[in-house]
């Protein structure tokens, strides 16, 4: 018989001690941010590289810049690292200026190029923004302009900042800021929310002319961060090239130089090492501004010794776990991450990205593109095959949802292995031998149908609609999803989060759409997508050939909308290999892990046998 962490006061302790261990030894979390892209070609493609290759985690973009078309496409090809808007009233180079995209004469010289600089400046006197006569509307409408253009063409924007001050140099400048950041559901990087935040500016420690002196004093300054603080450091990677040559001002003429310099800092390999050696972990703005509140088991009355149990059932049972994380009553009450997992790395979720997929398929119903009585071939009448069944013509959106296409076999192995494959075309034309509806059969091309159409009736990308719908409210940034031949995001996996982003969703779901007190997602798709709606059987096992009975598989519980039932009243988002977002509604509660455990059955039946019982009333 299992005890209660009540009789056991001493025991508790230490176990409390062990459970709360990372986040008392956690090492400094530090934002990395490049300033300036859009600016320049250079800067485009260096903010691209030392995010790639190095340790940047945020990049600023300038809309209003010369290069922020390019800017943009390479945004869009890399949608793993945060993006913040750089809004931007001056334009201080010599040889290279922007103009506004509004007409907002108040803020711009006699050419109509913005003024060099935000406050005066003895090097350019009288061409500053305060030393006109700036017209607070015409501000904001620049603002706006810049907000609404950069969003339409970079969706995970999920933050503002000022380039030079401009958001802050007055109070009723700020105010504005403030209103349009809450209006569009941006964060606003401003003193303000860095105090909040308790996110202390770091800089270079000592000199930083050269690349040698810049490398030797960033790392210098991460050893001097200290463990359980959070930090951002600031500066503009760029190319040493003639491009960049030909930029400069009055008292900054050796720019290439200088952000050549950043550009190598941030992907030296010495400089990565560091990073290692003093257990930084390189956050971003969302993560720390958006992060789920935290707690101890015992505050949730979550049974701390039932968790050491589990975790030394893993182990006993040579379950590769990567990460385990427990929410209860809306806060993490229990995170640990595995050997070379970590809270910032992003995990491949298999077909956990099947859910994600769903839920966007709910805010399209929402907002009136689309009903799951839609037939599937209305959508792609120019793909169809010469000869369409009655079958075929019977397929609707919500038989994609609930893997009831009418397929005898999955035909996802045979389609995506096909070469030069139009997905689209193969599914459709794939032998349909039963009605729809009639007969469960594990089907990933059918979520990829789903993101299909998705993509066909918005016209966008399914991260990208989920983007200002999902992921930014919630806070989840940097999510990846690859793509068909077609172009298409996959829908039915390929998805790439972070173990809480698992969490984020697992509580949206949970609390049925509701976010901060604001229903983002009606509760109607809940009460459809969380029930029983038809039989379940395992991948690729036919009724007949069952070995197993519905008592002890959490695969024969039945199949919702691209979510299965399990055991124990609850259910779950699942992926190959272990990935579980699994929620239990009577416990107010969600367990996530990340994994690579082959027998998913052994993982839950460990979950089920040592963490249920945690939840204590």
């Amino acid at each position: 018989m299992r005890l209660s962490y009540k009789s056991i006061p001493i025991l508790f302790l230490t176990l409390l001690t062990f459970l709360s261990y990372a986040q008392e030894e956690e090492g400094p979390r530090l934002i990395v941010r490049g300033d300036d892209m859009g600016s320049s070609r250079s800067s485009n493609l260096a903010s691209i590289e030392t995010f790639v290759n190095g340790i940047e985690t945020s990049i600023e973009l300038m809309a209003v810049a010369p290069w922020f078309p390019e800017a943009a496409q390479l945004l869009r090809e890399n949608t793993g690292v945060e993006v913040g808007l750089h809004l931007a009233i001056t334009s201080e180079w010599d040889g290279v200026k922007w103009k506004p995209l509004t007409n907002c004469p108040s803020i711009t010289d006699a050419n109509g190029y913005f003024f060099p600089m935000i406050g005066p400046n003895k090097n350019y006197p009288g061409q500053s923004v305060t030393e006109n006569q700036w017209k607070l509307e015409d501000i904001e409408q620049e603002f706006r302009a810049q907000i609404e253009l950069a969003l339409k063409h970079v969706p995970q924007i999920n933050h503002l900042s000022g380039h030079m001050g401009s958001t802050g140099f007055h109070p009723d400048v700020a105010k504005m800021v403030t209103g349009l950041a809450a209006e569009y559901d941006l964060l606003l990087i401003s003193s303000e929310l860095m105090q909040d935040l308790n996110i202390s500016r770091a800089t270079y420690e000592g000199p930083n002319g050269t690349a040698e002196e810049k490398e030797a004093s960033f790392i210098r300054m991460l050893e001097k961060l200290e463990a359980g603080k959070s930090y951002q450091f600031v500066d503009h990677p760029a190319y040493d090239n003639l491009e960049m040559e030909g930029v400069g001002h009055i008292g900054y003429e050796n720019v290439a130089e200088d952000r050549q310099g950043v550009t190598d800092t941030w992907t030296s390999d010495k400089v990565k090492e560091a990073v290692r050696i003093n257990d930084i972990e390189l956050v971003n703005f969302s993560t720390i501004a958006k992060s789920l509140p935290r707690t101890d088991p015992a505050n949730e009355n979550i049974n701390p010794e039932a968790i050491r149990e589990y975790i030394q059932a893993v182990k006993e049972n040579n379950q590769d776990l990567h990460s385990l994380m427990i929410l209860r009553n809306g806060k993490v009450a229990f995170e640990q991450w595995f050997g070379e997992n970590a809270a910032n790395k992003p995990h491949v979720m298999f077909s956990v990205s099947k859910t994600f997929t769903a839920t966007a398929i709910g805010f399209a119903v929402q907002e009136g593109l689309l009903s799951v009585s839609d037939k599937v071939i209305s959508f792609f009448p120019d793909k169809l095959p010469r000869e369409t069944s009655a079958n075929l013509q019977a397929l609707e959106i919500r038989h994609l949802l609930t893997m009831t296409v009418g397929h005898d076999e999955d035909p996802t192995g045979v389609i995506r292995n096909s070469p030069d494959s139009d997905w689209i075309k193969a599914f459709l034309a794939f032998p349909m031998e039963h009605k729809p509806g009639d007969q469960f059969v594990y089907n990933s091309l059918a979520t990829y149908m789903l993101s299909a159409i998705l993509s066909h009736v918005t016209g966008e990308r399914l991260l990208d609609y989920l983007q200002p719908r999902l992921f930014r409210p919630l806070g989840i940034t940097a999510a990846t999803w690859d793509e068909s031949p077609q172009g298409i995001q996959i829908g039915g996996w390929g998805l790439k989060v972070k173990t809480e982003d698992m969490a984020k969703l697992g509580q949206f779901y949970l609390q049925k759409g509701k976010w901060n007190d604001k229903q983002l997602l009606q509760e109607s798709w809940f009460e459809e997508a969380t029930v029983k709606q038809v039989p379940s059987l395992p991948a690729g096992v036919k009724e007949e050939n069952l070995k197993v009975k519905a008592k002890d598989s959490d695969w024969l519980q039945g199949y919702g909308y691209q979510l299965w039932q399990s055991r124990h009243n609850s259910y779950r988002a699942d992926g190959r290999d272990g990935q579980f977002i699994l929620v239990l509604p009577e416990k107010n509660a969600v367990i996530v892990t990340t994994a690579n455990i082959s027998n998913m059955q052994a993982e839950l039946n460990l979950i089920w046998e040592y963490l249920l019982p945690a939840f204590e009333d």
